[in-house]
């Protein structure tokens, strides 16, 4: 059971750092004009999905409860939170500062996004380490 929940932090932290690679790509193209970084990162997420896709066993531990729970707490961490966050800051930033300091939208929810995941990984790391002292006293 503790190798399901290792493989479901593992696989939810590589899922949530590969989103936020597309989400930072989609900044470096607006900011250099060229579509080149969003594109690989686009590569690199479709091989991937046929592979999770073509792979049985890794198909069939995607579909695992564990795997789907951690998944979500990811998508919580990642999306939900960051972009209500980062439209409250920036609601706040505008009305105190004006809107010609503001940085664009997507660069602030992409900060956010990735102090989520941080959050997110760390959480999983301090999770990980508790589950090891208690086995490890028992």
């Amino acid at each position: 059971m503790q190798n399901v929940r290792r493989y479901a932090d593992i696989i939810a932290s590589l899922e949530g750092l590969i989103w936020l690679g597309l989400a930072w790509s989609v900044s470096f193209s607006v900011y250099y004009g060229s579509t080149e970084a969003t594109l690989a990162m686009l590569l690199v997420i479709a091989t991937l999905a046929f592979f999770s896709w073509a792979h049985r066993p890794f198909r069939c531990l995607l579909r695992r409860y564990h795997v789907r729970k951690r998944r979500t707490d990811m998508w919580i961490h990642l999306l939900a939170l960051p972009l209500l966050i980062a439209m409250f800051f920036h609601i706040m930033i505008e009305g105190v500062l004006g809107s010609a300091w503001l940085p664009p939208k997507m660069l602030m929810v992409n900060i956010v996004a990735t102090a989520g995941w941080l959050t997110f990984v760390v959480t999983l790391c301090i999770k990980f380490l508790i589950h090891r002292f208690k086995k490890t006293a028992k």
